[in-house]
């Protein structure tokens, strides 16, 4: 014979949560002196299904050994209007009735249903609510560069601290494993230097005491070199992150060279955790702590990184040291070599746009491999020649660097927020925004003298230009792989069009 049965429920133990053993006894008072069968769900949401007692109590409902159900508030067995409706439609399928002890409902009424179904979309509505507030709560706090929790990065310790009057915590480095962190960042700044080079370093016993010791790996590493929560953020750092997309919470006149960095997921960046190499929509937040590896080893390390995945994308064929490096200027797709014995010169590049439904023309003639390389040995030749002045090692970055480069940051957004008002501006407005935009760029270009007054391009050392004129000096025969590697250092792209060639150089 159908019994009636008590459901509660309770996700956590609060002082003003209603405990599991005050709803049954509200409940049992209900049942009338009626003996029901207890089913409770403690550590639970209400916000899905998912709940071992319910799931039982759905099975005997539809086995029809329950006639009624009564919970002692509606959002005790569901917060959710989907999940509400299917129960029941089971409920009424199987002739159970429903009864909520504090809001009193009739399920036997037309009216009774209806009003239970608008309480239970305000149900729904509160828990939303709620979980709006704990988000916003997540990222106003955040946003203020306060500790959010999780896993400290190696390095790191935590001390307590207080910003803006509320207690949090803060990062310090720890001297001995710092020195491996930014061993890390040295070796790997050297274009030669892969991640595995840099694992077999950090296990290798002559170099690091056992007690210093850690389970290193290559994605550990590589995931270490992306965290910017080490470097010393400057306008060159900022700059990085807009270019790349990310959300820039302080302004880039907080961006000394000091602190580091914080990077969050951010509410626009989506849920897709594959693409933890994305900056597009991740917020980044100026850290309390200061930073302990320079903005340029960082920046170096980073762009290294994203290189490589790019180049890992692109299947790096046998058939030419240039795979992967020409782009057609028209369209854009990328010049792959084919191998044909039907021709004399038996390689040539192909612009592969002509393959799908941009149907490019590319340059309008064959490029033949033979001839093509040859000419990119020579100007590669030819642009090491012009490296030939710089000094052994690079010059410290002067404060004033970081201070014009800032003014140019804060420039660059001014014209950008002038831009935004052309649209609606008249004659006297627009005469105004050409002349205030003419001085801002006048201003832009002053500033970049003066950097380019102080500072000289030292993106790759001497040793490393002795070892790449190595290379050209015998590169007839170096295998293709060993010419890739020479590619790769000193060339970002080539991009062919018409009548011309156009090589963007790394260095």
């Amino acid at each position: 014979m159908p019994v009636t049965a008590i459901y509660a429920r309770q996700s956590i133990d609060k002082k003003d949560s209603i405990s599991i053993e005050t709803q049954i006894e509200t409940c049992t008072r209900e049942a009338e002196g009626e003996e029901p069968v207890i089913y409770s769900d403690k550590g639970f949401s209400g916000k899905n299904t998912n709940r071992p007692d319910f799931g039982r109590l759905m099975e005997d409902i539809k086995e029809e050994r329950i006639r009624r159900v009564i919970v002692y508030k509606l959002d005790r067995i569901s917060r959710s209007v989907l999940d509400f409706a299917k129960m029941m439609e089971i409920f009424t399928k199987h002739h159970v009735e429903f009864v909520s002890c504090t809001e009193r409902f009739d399920t036997s009424t037309a009216m009774g249903r209806a009003m239970l179904n608008i309480a239970v979309v305000f149900a729904q509505l509160e828990r939303e609510t709620i979980q709006m507030r704990v988000t916003d709560a997540y990222y106003s706090r955040s946003h203020k560069g306060y500790y959010m929790g999780g896993r400290v990065p190696y390095g790191f310790k935590l001390e307590d601290t207080v910003i803006d009057g509320i207690h949090t915590s803060r990062f310090v480095p720890e001297p001995e494993a710092m020195k491996q962190v930014k061993m890390i960042y040295q070796m790997y700044s050297d274009p030669a230097v892969t991640l595995g080079d840099v694992r077999r370093a950090l296990t290798d016993p002559d170099v690091l005491a056992a007690e210093h010791k850690a389970a290193w790996s290559t994605a550990r590493i590589s995931e270490m070199i992306r965290n910017p929560v080490y470097v010393k953020a400057d306008a060159d750092v900022y700059r990085f992150f807009a270019e790349n997309g990310a959300n820039i919470i302080n302004p880039v006149s907080d961006y000394t060279g000091v602190n580091g960095l914080f990077l969050y997921r951010g509410m626009d960046a989506g849920q897709d955790t594959r693409k933890q190499y994305d900056l597009k929509g991740r917020d980044v937040v100026l850290a309390p702590h200061e930073g302990v590896i320079d903005a340029e080893v960082w920046l170096a390390c980073r762009r290294k990184l994203m290189k490589n995945r790019r180049l890992a994308a692109v299947r790096r064929g046998t058939r030419s040291w240039l795979t992967g490096k020409v782009k057609c200027k028209k369209c854009g797709y990328a010049y792959q070599v084919t191998a044909s014995k039907a021709t004399k010169a038996g390689r040539y590049f192909q612009c592969s746009g002509a393959r799908y439904s941009v149907r490019c023309k590319g340059a309008g003639h064959t490029i033949y491999a033979d001839e093509f390389e040859a000419y990119m040995a020579d100007q590669v030749k030819a642009e090491l020649a012009k490296l030939e002045y710089l000094s052994e090692g690079p010059k410290q970055k002067e404060p004033e660097t970081n201070e014009y480069k800032i003014r140019i940051a804060e420039l660059d957004r001014e014209i950008e927020g002038l831009l935004d008002k052309v649209a609606a501006a008249d004659d006297t407005l627009m005469g105004y925004i050409n002349r205030r935009i003419a001085a801002m760029d006048a201003g832009k270009q002053e500033l970049q003298k003066k950097i380019a007054e102080k500072t000289e391009d030292h993106s790759h050392s001497a040793g490393e230009r002795e070892q790449i004129t190595d290379y050209l000096d015998k590169w007839s025969g170096l295998e293709i792989l060993d010419k890739q590697r020479v590619a790769d250092i000193l060339i970002d792209r080539i991009e062919i069009g018409e009548k011309e060639i156009e090589v963007f150089w790394n260095i």
